[in-house]
């Protein structure tokens, strides 16, 4: 068997390193890869990364947020080292090796600004500044330094459609009374019905309840998530001057780009009119995917798609939204995705451009859209707006070939449109982890290494959630001891979204698995059996999923064409479908530039892209002679699969028949293969 690099992990700030890798024989040869050797205990990066870069694509000048694959840091829940059970930024600090080593480009951390935390960091009291609970600006300082040290780029979250209630312009605008200029920061209204006393339109809380809470002079102001998160007025200048300061604020010490919080709701109609009422009605394709959240139990974090232009006509809407529900615009138009908000970004694109060319470096704003059309959602990614915007539609998909393959169709056609390429993502930290998704226990696990695998092959950027590359399931956290202010404010009716926040085991055979010290208790409960799905634990099976998503990110570094960037010429790869398969088979070929080397002789570390690359095509150009694949990514669903494919197997998902002439796949799996022309 061919040998994978060794693997570094830090054990509570003592590193130790594991066996060889290897990758596993079932008729399998895999590629050797040496992309992930063992980073410097000083925290280097590995070889074949140039230093204060994400990737290879950024040292020729090609930006480097166009092919990434970028690392969520959910910060509370990731590596506590001063012992109070809540993850901090000296535990991610600590932990970058561990990251680069894993082959990531870069991390979003979730916010770590001063806030009372009534949602965990989302209810911002002051962007400018590190609450004490996650440490100090120095450490965040630091924290970039050792970053860009290791070769990770580092993308900040920005939450700028409300604040916290304890921010002091809130705090000025309910002392000042209405009708006065402090007041005209926020959304305050007066009620309707005698006295005012019911909310001035019938908008509800994506946690549940009503958006509005009234004030003792009489007033009410709007927060679409908690009571303790009131929304900014976007359309008065002062709080556009204020973000464009926090934007400058952190560009100046030096991070690579921003997460742009609830991107799509930051404007709300004008008139605040009341959404329509909305029956029940039949369930329509588009309607799978946008509900496919709340069948599953994902918490879908924000809403989203649509707004004015088209939702509130949509015949096939279900009554009522619940916390759980991604796509909220089928229901609340005129909350989310007003044309007011690309002005907005149009701003901030202008400023970090500014920025790019004064130093040459990239940055990047990624915005969390929850729009449900692709043709809206591609809206935000324009040449003059953000740069990337998440695609949630393989969140969404139901595992089946038929669907996956419409979700990838229709996100790439729509970016294409606009010259901007999918940002594809499986998890985060507002919904159901993929293996529970997916039906849970063994099943659900071959769903999502599959499914996961498969994501890694497509042309774009692609942003992992922790815990994913371990295979982490969702956890019922006991009700006594649930955190999330949806679980309050929905009634009891909704779990909330704590079982995909379960602090991470990197270490030992019981809790807290070397996230914070021993005697410690985190901040959630850790299951007493996760001891095997530890990441130390993981470094010694060359058969988990740690492993597999380390050699994918190993591979997908040393081919670049995975992930579409522009290599020397001009040339941009391709991809291609696959036809006439089973219904339960989903297939597509990348296919290499024609300037780049074959892929069987690709070295561990291929050259990196020279130029910007134009927008990804989702079929290659027509040609006389149709281009060869230079791999091809092949995954069963709910049946086995058996497909004539000549060539070699370098990666599975699981372990799977294959005599280099037919491939027999099992449910439930994905593999990369070198095809073999003739």
């Amino acid at each position: 068997m061919a040998r994978l690099s060794t693997n570094t992990f830090r054990n509570r700030g003592m590193p130790f390193t594991s066996r060889a890798q290897r990758g596993f024989d079932t008729g399998m040869d895999p590629v050797v890869t040496d992309r992930a050797d063992d980073p410097s205990s000083a925290g280097g990066p590995p070889p074949g990364r140039p230093a204060g870069d994400a990737s290879g694509a950024a040292a020729a000048g090609a930006p480097w947020w166009r092919d990434a694959v970028m690392y969520e840091v959910y910060i509370r829940s990731f590596a506590d080292t001063d012992g109070d059970g809540v993850g901090d930024l000296e535990g991610i600090r600590g932990r970058l090796p561990d990251l680069a080593d894993l082959g990531v480009d870069g991390i979003w951390i979730s916010p770590f600004y001063r806030s009372p935390m009534a949602d965990h960091g989302y209810d911002v009291a002051d962007h400018t500044d590190v609450d004490p609970l996650f440490g100090t600006l120095a450490d965040l300082d630091a924290l970039l330094g050792d970053a860009h040290a290791c070769g990770l780029k580092v993308v900040v979250d920005l939450v700028p459609n409300h604040s916290s209630c304890q921010h002091p312009a809130f705090q000025a605008a309910l002392a000042a009374g209405p009708g006065s200029p402090e007041r005209e920061l926020y959304l305050f209204r007066d009620g309707r019905g005698p006295g005012g006393t019911l909310p001035p339109n019938n908008w509800i809380s994506v946690f549940g309840g009503p958006a509005w809470t009234r004030v003792p002079d009489g007033q009410w102001y709007l927060h679409l998530f908690a009571r303790e998160q009131p929304d900014w007025n976007w359309r008065h200048p002062q709080v556009r001057a204020e973000h464009r300061g926090i934007l400058r604020f952190w560009l100046d010490r030096g991070v690579d780009g921003f997460r742009i919080d609830v991107s799509h709701g930051l404007v709300k109609d004008d008139a605040l009119r009341d959404h329509p009422a909305l029956g029940p009605a039949a369930v329509g394709d588009t309607m799978t995917i946008a509900t496919a959240g709340a069948t599953s139990g994902g918490a879908g974090g924000s809403g989203g798609a649509g707004g004015s232009g088209g939702a509130a006509d949509s015949p096939s809407a279900p009554s009522l939204p619940t916390p759980e529900t991604g796509f909220r615009e089928l229901f609340e138009p005129y909350s989310w995705d007003q044309d007011g908000v690309h002005e907005i970004y149009r701003e901030w694109r202008a400023i970090l451009d500014d920025y790019d060319r004064l130093d040459g470096r990239s940055r990047v704003l990624v915005g969390e859209t929850w729009v449900c059309d692709p043709q809206r959602l591609a809206r935000y990614i324009r040449p003059d707006e953000l740069h990337l915007t998440f695609t949630f539609s393989l969140l969404f998909a139901p595992f089946s070939a038929p669907a996956w393959r419409s979700a990838i169709a229709a996100a790439q056609a729509a970016t294409a449109a606009v010259g901007a390429t999918p940002t594809w993502v499986l998890a985060n930290h507002d919904v159901v982890r993929p293996v529970s998704r997916y039906g849970g226990g063994e099943t659900g696990l071959r769903r999502a290494r599959a499914a996961l695998l498969a994501m890694l092959a497509l042309p774009g950027t692609a942003y992992l959630y922790q815990g994913d590359e371990l295979g982490l399931p969702q956890v019922d956290v006991p009700p006594d001891l649930r955190r999330d202010p949806v679980w309050e404010r929905s009634g009891h009716t909704s779990p909330g979204r704590d079982g995909t926040r379960i602090p991470m085991p990197w270490s030992g055979q019981t809790p807290p698995y070397g996230f914070t010290d021993d005697d410690v208790t985190p901040w959630l409960p850790q299951p007493p059996d996760w001891g095997a799905l530890t990441a130390a634990a993981q470094s010694e099976d060359p058969l988990s999923t740690r492993v597999l998503v380390r050699g994918a990110l190993a591979l997908r570094r040393a081919l670049p064409f995975l992930g579409g960037s522009t290599h020397p010429g001009g040339t941009t790869p391709g991809f291609r479908w696959r036809d006439g398969l089973p219904d339960d088979c989903l297939a597509f070929d990348r296919i290499a530039p024609v300037a780049a080397p074959p892929v069987a002789a690709a070295p561990p570390a291929a050259a990196p892209p020279a130029a910007a690359p134009p927008a990804a095509s989702a079929e290659p150009p027509a040609s006389a002679t149709p281009p060869e694949a230079a791999l091809v990514c092949v995954m069963s669903t709910d049946s086995e699969v058996r497909l004539p494919l000549a060539g070699r197997l370098v990666l599975a998902s699981s372990p799977v028949g294959y005599d280099g002439a037919t491939l027999l796949l099992p449910p439930a799996t994905t593999v990369w293969v070198v095809p073999r022309s003739g």
